[in-house]
């Protein structure tokens, strides 16, 4: 088992079917949960799953939902980003994410973290995301 850090093949399907919108006001939510070493995510991941994920003080099942940037493009890259988030208390061990579509459930991005994270004592736990741009949005279309 692995988490491998990529976009959701899944995704990349529902985008070219006009099924997947970051626009404010749309009917979707999209979430971040957290994953123990153990799980199995990568490019095949198609929905949101319990299987490996985290549990621990401060967390909750299904994890937290994002705030997307608006949606934008330059030098034909198109890209998307999300507000930071975290969690406070916290007290638990994670090792990667999967952002997913909780209306539908369907997976959009695997993040893996390099290494085993615990939340700081003070702060708690913050996934700190990339400006959104064209070379370093979290989720960019080329």
């Amino acid at each position: 088992m692995a988490i491998v850090q990529t976009q959701c093949t899944v995704f990349k399907t529902k985008m070219l079917s006009a099924l997947e919108n970051f626009n404010t006001g749309t009917p979707y939510v999209y979430k971040i949960a957290l994953y123990q070493a153990t799980a199995s995510l990568n490019a095949d991941t198609l929905v949101y799953t319990t299987e490996g994920e985290i549990t621990g003080t401060g967390y909750i099942a299904g994890g937290k939902i994002l705030t997307p940037t608006v949606p934008a493009s330059s030098n034909g890259t198109a890209y998307i980003s999300f507000a930071n988030v975290n969690w406070n208390p916290a007290s638990f061990t994670t090792r990667g994410a999967l952002i997913y579509n909780s209306t539908t459930g369907s997976a959009v991005a695997v993040l893996d973290f390099g290494s085993d994270k615990v939340p700081n004592q003070v702060t708690g736990f913050t996934i700190t995301f990339p400006t959104a741009t064209a070379t370093s949005a979290i989720i960019r279309i080329s």
